[in-house]
């Protein structure tokens, strides 16, 4: 007999052998029916799989994470089979699971794949799905796995970097493919199908290898599902950050200026500054001090940082100078920095802690096919702050810093949240720098900080960046997806790298320790975030242009600008639209530009001093003095 332990920490016996179903057979049979998986000893398998030592398992449905990806990594077979169907000479590679469904990476070719051919290849994968064909997983030799691709040189470069006796085929139908395994029971369990897109994709991600399509798709246990899921697509769609970035004038891109290199236009530039001095006014109060630093720095500084070793390879490349051996780079983190700003000066525990805070730009050299609006850019700004504290102060701090990052959440709406605990990876601890001891204290700090907060909190393993442990802030959008905005990180290493010191109690010299923080993360991707989630219809408090006045005709075009300046005055600021145009178009330009006011000004309301109130996406709010809608728009910006 042998023990199986299950999530709620019993233990049951039984015989060597049993699969992952024949334990849920014997836990209940309508358990049975749900589970398409299974994760035993750390290891997804299949529900078929023996096992045949004590185990823990863990027993997986539709609704486990772990449970869709087999689910999407199955359908990727499907969606493989049925591509060959139609395009025999394809030669497939890889098809994972993804967050949010699969993908195929093929070289079809002269064959060209299309969206004209979407509906015949989800047709055909709903029919052999329909057979209820077994995933069956088996191992086979090196030799034979490559006389079986011989024809395909993708999947022999993949099985040649695989060990003999470790490499399996799953089957399932009349189809075959080189996989590790975790599939669902059978193809009868998808019922719904969907291909969403494709792609261009380079052979393992390298811009020398051959340009392969990506297929990306998706299914479902339930037509229902789907249904819905399109639908949140269609809203995604609505929402999309560079569709608004667009309509609203806020950033644009430049082939000449470069990919991933955003130019903020004026309204963008005014939302940006009512963010950072929304910041701004908050860190005064917690005692930071503004500081900026240049955007470049000599190599050295960088060296000793460690972040050339950790960016250098794939960063932008140093810029040399007239000088010979002389290299500047671009700079890829404000941390170095403020470690040489706080060398300027002699320390004593007294001062500590400072807190120096900075907008800095930085810039890393990411792949152009991972460029992505503003979510993924190449020169982006960090609400960066670097704090040096005794280790004494450094619980305190952490805990004021998540009070900060809390405080940004509330007030822009992000009110579903969860931190992760971000900590190195105890089986490659060289990816990392600095002690042993000096981990141990910096992650024991903020599991402590983050239990006293009362944060709902996950760890996971292998997330800290590679000089200290993190405290990354995930929230959820009004679609529910999930995105990781803020971050706290505490840093025993910089310390000692730069030798940073302070004169203790005691007249000796001892290190700070250092946390970094930036609770928007970068001004770049928070607001591509806060325009998906509030689809552009931004607080009052961040709306670059809060009304437009709009005219009638040209005749009350003098009495608009007095009625402009009037509110400009009381730091009201708006727009007025004195284009030629009949004022239905304005309107609805205006209502395209989510300006939350519009002023609609004629011969009675220029005879009465008056403007006729319209608000964005609810109509008309009737006529208004001048003074009455000051006072309107004071109480909403003070609401929201």
């Amino acid at each position: 007999m042998i023990n199986i332990s299950l999530p709620d920490g019993s233990v049951r016996q039984y015989e060597s052998g049993v699969t992952p179903m024949d334990v849920a057979l014997s836990i209940s049979e309508g358990l049975a029916r749900n589970v398409i998986s299974a994760i035993v000893n750390d290891q997804q398998v299949e529900t078929t799989t023996p096992i045949t030592t004590d185990a823990t398992i863990k027993l997986l449905t539709w609704n486990d994470e772990m449970g869709k990806k087999a689910f999407w990594h199955s359908s990727a077979h499907l969606l493989a089979q049925a591509i060959l169907e139609f395009y025999p000479n394809a030669k497939l590679t890889i098809g994972p699971a993804i967050d949010k469904g699969f993908y195929y990476d093929v070289d079809f070719g002269e064959d060209k794949f299309t969206e004209a051919d979407f509906a015949k290849v989800e047709k055909a994968m709903l029919e052999n799905a329909k057979k209820k064909a077994e995933f069956k997983l088996y191992s086979v030799s090196k030799a034979e796995a490559l006389e079986t691709y011989k024809d395909n040189e993708y999947k022999t470069e993949l099985i040649s970097n695989l060990n003999d006796g470790d490499i399996t085929f799953c089957t399932h139908d009349n189809f075959t493919d080189l996989c590790r395994g975790g599939h669902i029971p059978n193809t009868g369990i998808v019922k719904a199908a969907k291909i969403l897109n494709v792609a261009g994709a380079y052979w393992r991600g390298d811009e020398k290898n051959k340009m392969l399509t990506r297929v990306y798709g998706i299914t479902f246990p339930k037509q229902k599902d789907l249904t819905e899921y399109l639908e949140l697509l269609e809203e995604a769609k609505k929402r999309d950050h560079r569709k608004l970035g667009k309509e609203l004038g806020l950033f644009a891109f430049s082939e000449k200026v470069g990919a991933g290199l955003p130019l903020w236009l004026p309204k963008g530039a005014a939302l940006r500054r009512k963010l950072e001095n929304f910041l701004l006014k908050e860190q005064q109060k917690m005692g930071y001090e503004m500081v900026i630093s240049p955007h470049i720095g000599q190599k050295e500084l960088y060296v000793t940082s460690g972040h050339y070793a950790k960016y250098g390879a794939d960063s932008f490349q140093p810029i040399k100078t007239p000088n010979e051996g002389e290299e500047f780079l671009l700079k890829p983190m404000n941390c170095p920095h403020h470690c040489e700003i706080y060398k300027t000066s002699q320390w004593s525990y007294r001062d500590l802690p400072k807190r120096y805070a900075e907008f800095g730009t930085v810039y890393r050299y990411e792949q152009s096919g991972e460029l992505h609006g503003l979510t993924r850019v190449r020169g982006f700004t960090q609400d960066d702050a670097h704090l040096f504290c005794t280790p004494d102060q450094l619980l305190e701090e952490f805990k004021k810093v998540i009070d900060l990052v809390l405080y940004v959440f509330t007030n822009l709406g992000f009110d579903n949240y969860s931190a992760q605990i971000s900590l190195r990876d105890p089986e490659n601890k060289e990816k990392y720098i600095g002690s042993d001891e000096n981990w141990e204290k910096a992650e024991q700090a903020i599991i402590t900080a983050s239990a006293e907060k009362g944060l709902p909190t996950v760890v996971e393993y292998g997330e800290a960046a590679f000089y200290g442990p993190k405290l990354d802030f995930m929230v959820k959008d009004a679609l529910g997806r999930q995105w990781q905005l803020g971050t706290i990180q505490v840093d025993y290493n910089l310390p000692e790298r730069f030798d940073l010191t302070y004169t203790g109690a005691d007249n000796e010299k001892h290190r700070p320790v250092m946390i970094h923080r930036a609770p928007f993360g970068s001004m770049e991707r928070f607001i591509a975030i806060l325009l998906e989630n509030t689809a552009g219809n931004l607080p009052l408090w961040l709306t670059p242009d809060l009304f437009t006045i709009l005219p009638i005709s040209e005749k009350y075009v003098e009495y608009g600008e007095k009625v402009l300046n009037l509110l400009a005055e009381e730091e009201i600021n708006g727009l007025i639209d004195s284009r030629n145009e009949k004022t239905g178009k304005k309107i609805r330009d205006a209502e395209i530009g989510k300006i939350p006011f519009m002023l609609i000004i004629g011969e009675k309301e220029a005879e009465n001093g008056t403007v006729s109130v319209r608000r964005h996406g609810e109509g008309d709010l009737g006529e208004m003095t001048i003074q009455a809608f000051i006072d309107f728009m004071k109480e909403q910006i003070k609401l929201k």
